[in-house]
């Protein structure tokens, strides 16, 4: 009886061998990939790259205690002279870092004249503000807090003297800074909120993409990275945040009023230095998100995602997309989307 029962294992085993084997054949079977979407990704990464885990300064290096102390002044509404404003308020992480207004009204409730651009990814850009005035955001951080227009702080010992009176923010301070013999310092307010700012990255599918792993991106959204880059948008357009590298001049083809017909004529970067080589020259926003960052342009004037990429393609590339186009490079945008952690849209419970 036991010799049948060997008999019958043996193939059973054999089988069962045989079925393994072609499993992990069949598992180890490279998928085939056509030649063009090899191309296709190739090019993509020439132009593009991984966003990075992080954001890094070596002159504000980031700590626990430095990110909570950032995280809480930045949506302290103190910092606005009549307290009716905080960094979240222009810059809400709640709906993207922006607060989807043309343009956003100051602590005396009047708008400004500029969009305020999201704050997501914003410390891998090469400068800061429309006209590339600030060359990272421990300068940004500063500026709106002062600026008469903005939080109207009417200086930087105001604020210094307004915070020490509270009882939350000195050991914050001291935590933040160990070490330092005064700790409150309008530079450490400043890499405070920018050591906050520089946590705030979103990586999303392109990414993925950009990665080797080329299934990341259906073949609708590879169509719009191909049409992206086809007609000419990768002139301003690249690294890891898909812009915020330099500035370009609005409009290249054409007069500023063919485009923004209407309010003020904002000379972009002259406006500061009154050069006349920066007229109209303005910063080139980055794209991560963009599709969740309406309206669009330095005031803010366009609200439809596919007009401005139009806008863009005539005006800088002196070309006339078809709706297909637009349609494409809308649907490449959107892969840029990435997600905002919870943590970083709650109200730190120090300021409840």
């Amino acid at each position: 009886m036991k010799k049948y029962l060997i008999l019958l294992a043996v193939p059973l085993f054999l089988i069962g061998c045989t079925g393994d084997q072609q499993k992990k054949e069949k598992s180890t079977q490279a998928k085939v990939i056509p030649q063009a979407e090899k191309d296709l990704l190739s090019k993509a990464q020439m132009f593009f790259k991984v966003l990075p885990t992080e954001a890094v300064n070596p002159e504000n290096p980031l700590t626990e205690a430095k990110v909570k102390l950032g995280k809480i002044l930045y949506y302290d509404n103190r910092l606005s002279k009549d307290e009716t404003q905080s960094c979240n308020t222009c810059h809400n992480l709640a709906t993207y870092g922006v607060d989807n207004l043309p343009t956003s009204p100051g602590d005396n409730g009047i708008p400004g004249t500029r969009n305020s651009p999201t704050v997501l990814n914003a410390a891998f850009k090469t400068a800061q503000f429309w006209d590339g005035r600030n060359k990272d955001v421990e300068e940004q951080a500063g500026g709106p807090i002062l600026n008469p227009a903005e939080m109207a702080i009417p200086h930087e010992q105001f604020l210094l003297d307004r915070l020490k009176k509270t009882e939350l923010y000195p050991p914050l301070f001291t935590a933040a800074y160990p070490g330092e013999e005064n700790p409150f310092t309008y530079k450490n307010v400043r890499f405070a909120i920018a050591a906050f700012e520089r946590i705030l990255i979103t990586p999303s599918k392109f990414d993925d993409y950009l990665a080797n792993n080329i299934d990341a991106l259906n073949e609708q959204e590879k169509k719009g990275l191909k049409t992206f880059m086809d007609v000419g948008c990768i002139a301003c357009h690249t690294g890891n945040v898909l812009g915020g590298t330099m500035l370009q001049k609005f409009p290249l083809f054409g007069e500023y009023r063919d485009y923004i017909p209407e309010g003020k004529i904002d000379y972009g970067k002259f406006e500061d230095t009154k050069v006349e080589a920066d007229k109209f020259m303005f910063f080139v926003p980055l794209l991560r998100n963009v599709e969740k960052t309406a309206p669009y342009f330095h005031d803010g004037s366009i609200v439809d995602l596919g007009e401005s990429i139009r806008i863009m393609g005539k005006s800088e590339l002196n070309k006339d997309l078809s709706d297909e186009q637009v349609n494409d490079i809308v649907t490449f945008m959107k892969t840029l989307t990435g997600e905002v952690a919870t943590d970083w849209q709650i109200v730190p419970e120090e300021l409840n």
